[in-house]
This record gives C-alpha cells, structure tokens and sequence, in this order.
C-alpha cells in the first residue's frame, strides 16, 4: 500500500508565504498599531481618614461642633483625658464592688461601646 504525505509546500507559495506576501497582508498590518497596548491598572484612590461614628448618636452633633471650635489637637487632649478620669471611675467602683480586672476590662469596653452609640466617638 502507497502512502503519500502532502508538505505545507505542496501548496502554492507554501503554507507561510500565504500570511506575508497576500493582498491583505498591508491592510493587515494598517490596523494593527506598531506597539501593543497594555491597558495600565486603574489608579487606586487613598482612603479617607475620617470618623466612622461622625453624625451618628444623640451627641454627636456638639462633640463635632467643640471639636470644631477647640481644634482637633485640643479636642484629642481633652477626649484622652475624660476617656482616663472615666476608666479611673470604673477602677474604683470594680475594687468598691470586688470585681476581678477581666470584669473591669468588660466594663471598660462597654463604656467605649456605650460611648460609640451615644455620639461620644464622633
């Protein structure tokens, strides 16, 4: 039995000469641009640093306003100091009670949540 193989030159002008040297082939080449884009990552935008608690709760509208009026960095002072005296109060009332410091720790974080709610966090 006779086998006969057919090469990619058996064709006319060959299998590759068919991609280069036909009528289409400048028209091709026109609508391709002569540098590949590549589509560039969009630019990421810096996140805001701003209260999550801003305008929520009962007070939040005067502790914006006393911040305003005060100013961020006397404001933050006089918030660290009312947040000690306050964490003090609950040390002395856990010892007056003989409450552990894991209870006095939950009663902290409660006051900070309490706090939150209430628009003190604003």
């Amino acid at each position: 039995m006779a086998t006969s193989s057919i090469t990619t030159t058996a064709f006319i002008g060959g299998l590759g000469s068919c991609f280069t040297t036909g009528d289409d082939y400048p028209m091709l080449m026109k609508s391709f641009p002569g540098q590949a884009q590549v589509p560039r990552k969009p630019i990421r935008a810096q996140p805001m640093m701003k209260n999550v608690n801003e305008g929520k709760g009962l007070f939040a509208p005067l502790v914006v306003v006393t911040r305003d009026i005060v100013g961020k960095k006397r404001f933050n002072q006089l918030r660290g100091k009312a947040i000690a005296l306050h964490s003090q109060v609950i040390t002395e009332f856990c010892k007056s009670i003989g409450a552990d410091a894991k209870q006095r720790q939950g009663l902290i974080r409660l006051a900070k949540k309490n706090g939150e709610k209430l628009g003190f966090l604003a």
